[in-house]
């Protein structure tokens, strides 16, 4: 692709902890965009996929363009509020050293055929920042390409690390 892409993440205080919080919009319906987000065949195109029981509260998810070796991680189902509101915890681990506890909220607001999607992770380290801050606009960038017709394979992260690290680290510095 090879662009310039933008950190569009801001910092929020929330009740709960510091999150990094990061907005698309579709013009799409919001069952459309809410579907984009927790299909399994869907998120293939653009992230991953999830296996298990979702009614069970858990479910395994894989990313799939992480290069090889990456383990599939449990995430808890903490709401599901089709197809406004989605909150998952992971206890991943970010480096080997540093295990992490990724809280993802995904809230779909839809007003005039337009639907606008507010991605939040919880984050309060610099050096966390710096790498999963791009990350976050390089996956959410293949999401829009995937459902805009548009080829998600020709989103580079390359494009995104590290040229956006030192906006994502002063952010939550």
């Amino acid at each position: 692709m090879s662009t310039s892409p933008t950190a569009t993440g801001r910092k929020e205080q929330r009740a709960d902890g510091t999150y990094v919080v990061l907005t698309r919009t579709f013009r799409a319906p919001i069952e459309d965009v809410w579907a984009a987000v927790t299909e399994p065949e869907r998120l293939a195109r653009w992230i991953g996929r999830w296996s298990g029981d979702p009614a069970q509260g858990t479910v395994q998810f894989e990313m799939l363009f992480e290069g090889e070796g990456v383990e599939p991680e449990e995430y808890t189902i903490n709401v599901c509020d089709a197809p406004a509101r989605l909150e998952l915890t992971s206890h991943m681990a970010y480096d080997e050293q540093t295990p992490a506890i990724w809280h993802l909220k995904l809230d779909l607001a839809e007003a005039d055929g337009v639907t606008t999607l507010t991605f939040a992770q919880s984050m309060d380290d610099p050096a966390m920042a710096e790498n999963v801050g791009p990350g976050w606009e390089y996956y959410l960038d293949r999401l829009v390409a995937a459902e805009t017709g548009g080829d998600p394979e020709a989103v580079d992260f390359d494009d995104y690390y590290p040229a956006l690290s030192g906006r994502y680290r002063a952010l939550v510095g």
